[in-house]
């Protein structure tokens, strides 16, 4: 992997990875770092890669520019829940919870971004298996597991054997983009692909879904840029 850089986009570098398989010269930008990737095929002189970089560099710019600044987790942070922003709060003498539109960290601050984390874990726990409760009953199909995970490919996965994993992330989300998850992960049980029958079923089961489907196209992205590491 090499890095490279465009004179008038100073603090931007980008990524170039060569490849015998591709054909043409394609970029794409992180939507979590705002890490800028340039694939090349492997024939493509650097000359001609550098021309490309000025051509493009009004639409890298414009991207950037649109991008929000990554969230650290902190005391007085603003984080969503439930798609409402709540204050974080360092609450030594009680327990760690969310009320009043507020997440209360109980005990000692260390591993705060960490405590937080597990809150927001257990909280998603619950409303997703109520949620896949409510979708199953209706659907005649039991789940076997929920398993949570911090994914940034797919908002929710349905294994052949029933098993439903989320992203723990979904919390911070608007509860129908959460229970939309829940019932499209849901009518898997039944439909192990996305055809005409599945969307029929999850239709049948959720009702209309296409907006919660485009918020999490257009918003999804904004949900990872808080960083829970210490």
């Amino acid at each position: 992997m090499q890095q490279l850089n465009i004179p008038d986009l100073p603090g931007v570098t980008i990524q170039l990875r060569r490849s015998t398989g591709a054909k043409r010269l394609s970029m794409r930008i992180c939507s979590l770092t705002g890490q800028v990737k340039l694939t090349a095929p492997s024939w493509v002189p650097m000359g001609q890669i550098q021309a490309f970089l000025i051509d493009k560099q009004e639409w890298i710019r414009g991207h950037l520019s649109k991008m929000s600044p990554v969230s650290v987790i902190e005391p007085g942070a603003i984080i969503p829940i439930e798609g409402h922003p709540h204050e974080l709060r360092h609450a030594p003498k009680g327990p760690s919870h969310i009320g009043d539109g507020a997440l209360y960290v109980g005990g000692r601050t260390n591993h705060f971004a960490a405590k937080v984390e597990g809150v927001l874990k257990a909280h998603a726990r619950a409303r997703l298996a109520a949620a896949c409760d409510h979708y199953a009953a209706k659907l005649g199909r039991p789940f076997s597991s929920i398993v949570l995970r911090d994914t940034r490919s797919r908002w929710g996965s349905c294994s052949a054997q029933g098993r439903l994993m989320f992203s723990w992330r979904l919390i911070m989300a608007p509860p129908d983009i959460l229970s939309y998850v829940a019932a499209h992960e849901v009518a898997h049980l039944r439909h192990m692909n996305h055809s005409r029958a599945y969307w029929d079923c999850l239709t049948d089961i959720h009702g209309p879904w296409e907006k919660k489907r485009q918020w999490l196209h257009d918003n999804g992205a904004s949900l990872h840029r808080y960083q829970f590491d210490d």
